[in-house]
């Protein structure tokens, strides 16, 4: 299937690793060109240079704190210079601390909106301008499966996605008619670094799985492959969704 997005331009945030990453290797293969960003300049170096590699798409990587907007502005300004504008923008930032309504300090209720929420919020916009003018895009983000089914011990996760998905759905009836999509991907328990750091304390993958119908972890580019699709041509009449990529884990019907 030819995905229609050989030469787009494209921003994959928070792609030193994990889901971030995999969604950016998967759209270079498509001959894309491709932006990462995260804030360890080692990491994303080598993460641009992995994916060079791999693909021999033309990959570049950005140190970019997304809560900074002047940081996120510098960085767009870079890459229009050297490609254009962004095409097609995957909207990804690291989840927030775990924790309980009574353990949580006004700080990290900051933070985890600020990162979660109003960071994502402003990366669309300022994107948006060039995709009417250009009638075309596609925003995807990447929440989490708490939309639909929350999670106990991350109630900032939990608050702060619900409320972005709130922000996209809404955003996608407002720029249809450009020729711009914007859809919601929520993964399950994927096989990454930010699983292993909430769950460290169950060691075995089946354990972690054990609720799974499918019986394993989610693989990154599971994922990515999904995005990509939502990312081409061919998703031309699909907006405002959230689609959920969990091996079956949320039980509920919508």
């Amino acid at each position: 299937m030819d995905l229609g997005i050989k030469n787009k331009v494209v921003l994959v945030q928070g792609a030193s690793s994990g889901l971030g990453y995999a969604a950016a290797k998967e759209l270079a293969g498509e001959g894309c060109q491709v932006a990462i960003c995260s804030r360890d300049e080692q990491r994303i170096q080598r993460a641009a240079e992995s994916i060079r590699r791999s693909t021999g798409a033309s990959v570049q990587g950005y140190v970019c704190d997304l809560v900074d907007p002047v940081a996120r502005q510098s960085m767009l300004g870079e890459i229009e210079r050297k490609w254009g504008s962004v095409d097609i923008l995957v909207a990804n930032n690291g989840g927030p601390s775990a924790g309980f309504y009574d353990s949580l300090s006004e700080a990290q209720w900051d933070k985890a909106l600020q990162g979660n929420l109003i960071a994502m919020k402003d990366s669309a916009q300022e994107v948006l301008g060039s995709m009417r003018a250009n009638g075309w895009g596609r925003i995807v983000f990447i929440t989490s499966v708490s939309v639909k089914q929350p999670i106990d011990s991350l109630i900032l996760s939990n608050t702060a996605r619900a409320g972005l998905t709130g922000y996209a759905k809404t955003l996608s009836s407002q720029v249809a008619e450009h020729g711009i999509t914007v859809n919601m991907v929520l993964p399950g328990i994927h096989d990454t670094e930010r699983v292993k750091e909430l769950h460290s304390d169950l060691a075995d993958p089946a354990f972690m799985a054990k609720d799974i119908p499918m019986k394993r972890l989610g693989q990154p580019d599971e994922l990515a492959a999904v995005i990509t699709f939502l990312a081409s041509t061919r998703a031309s009449y699909l907006t405002g969704q959230s689609i959920v990529v969990d091996g079956g884990l949320v039980r509920g019907l919508f």
